[in-house]
């Protein structure tokens, strides 16, 4: 995110020596993308940043892949997911279920009370949604408090530990992936700035605002990353806590953006899923569908036209409201839809009628388009509903 940020105790010049108020020096770091070539931020450590004491194989949750074959649309109920108490041991990194994924993105589901590990993704970054709940992300840039509706954007290998308030579970709804994840190119300048256009803007951004720092001794960092076999994990132990920064600077950073604060783009007639973007990564964006005034042609249809996608799969996460569109094929809040690139998708048998006149819909979803085909998770095979995708046939002769 190329936005200047500045937090704590940073040397005027860049480079230079960084004393401590006793005399000795802090230790600079580059946290920089795309090699030196993109946007980096610099952290002033009290300790050596790359200092590790034991480094042993980690195994991360289950990874497992399976094909859409046959293709069909898919249902897939992530609140089922997690028993009723099982939530209160769960953490929101160690109890990840992947729901879906492909080589550029995958899409996994926790409900979580514990405290979690220190954790970095060295693979890429993380775009967690939290659909219900509340809490602290400690980061090495600094703390962050997270709350139902938050998008929370966590660079590469930003170590941090999330930190779930104990009087309700955090729902986690976590878009990992393979590339960076920026706001979406069509509202940016050429040099970063959102536009006016824009659904959003820098103002709507909530960074760390000051440095977070604690002790401790041989602390453990869970690190995923890429190995021979594909993705992998490893132990790190720092002989001191990795929250040492005093102060940092520049364009790379975590921050959170809630869904509440995006402004609707609404058209004389409907509008397509574009308009709805928020973020991208590389073959793959985001989109929101919030509450919102619908079209005023008067001769308007609503409810989404039929569409076949032929370049995309399309994933609907289903947060709340009431989504007319999918009346009678089972999907609520907690449903994930979807529709793969091959199939034509759109309103269930009824919607079209029904929304005609309307002026308002009270719907909130978040939506991942990929440009490669998605695959199943663990997750994802243990959630399904197994007769979404026949119900447009059913509606249809009813």
């Amino acid at each position: 995110m190329a936005y200047y940020r500045q937090v704590g105790d940073v040397p005027p010049k860049r480079h230079t020596q960084h004393r401590t108020p006793s005399g000795g020096l802090y230790y600079e770091e580059l946290m920089g993308e795309e090699g030196f070539s993109s946007d980096s931020s610099l952290l002033y450590h009290r300790n050596i940043p790359s200092a590790i004491s034991d480094a042993q194989p980690w195994r991360l949750p289950d990874q497992t892949l399976t094909p859409n074959h046959p293709l069909t649309p898919r249902h897939l109920k992530l609140h089922e997911l997690f028993g009723d108490d099982e939530w209160k041991t769960t953490d929101v990194v160690t109890g990840r279920r992947v729901v879906l994924g492909n080589d550029d993105v995958r899409i996994s589901y926790a409900v979580a009370a514990e405290p979690s590990p220190l954790y970095r993704n060295a693979v890429g970054d993380e775009c967690v949604y939290v659909e219900s709940g509340s809490g602290v992300l400690q980061t090495v840039f600094g703390a962050l408090p997270v709350r139902q509706g938050d998008y929370v954007i966590l660079p590469r290998a930003t170590t941090h530990r999330w930190l779930p308030d104990t009087d309700a579970p955090l729902r986690a709804y976590v878009i990992e992936a393979n590339s960076h994840i920026i706001p979406a190119r069509r509202y940016l300048s050429r040099f970063g700035q959102l536009l006016e256009h824009a659904p959003f803007c820098e103002r709507d951004l909530r960074g760390p605002t000051e440095p977070l720092l604690l002790d401790g001794t041989d602390i453990d960092v869970l690190v995923k990353h890429r190995g021979p076999g594909g993705i992998t994990g490893t132990r790190y132990v720092y002989p001191a806590h990795p929250f040492d920064v005093v102060g940092w600077d520049g364009c790379m950073y975590p921050y959170t953006f809630n869904i509440a604060d995006y402004e609707p783009i609404t058209g004389r007639v409907h509008q397509p899923p574009p308009a709805h973007q928020v973020f991208e990564g590389h073959n793959f964006v985001i989109c929101n569908f919030v509450p919102r005034k619908v079209d005023y042609h008067p001769l308007s249809i609503p409810v989404p036209y039929y569409h076949s996608n032929v370049d995309s799969d399309e994933v609907m996460f289903y947060c709340g409201g009431d989504y007319e569109a999918r009346r009678g094929s089972g999907i609520g809040p907690g449903s994930v839809s979807l529709h793969p690139g091959g199939h034509s998708h759109g309103p269930q048998p009824g919607a079209y009628e029904r929304s005609l006149g309307v002026e308002y819909v009270d719907e909130l979803a978040v939506m991942v388009d990929t440009f490669r085909p998605l695959q199943l998770g663990e997750g994802g095979v243990a959630a399904e509903d197994d007769g979404y995708a026949w119900t447009w046939a059913a509606g249809a002769r009813s």
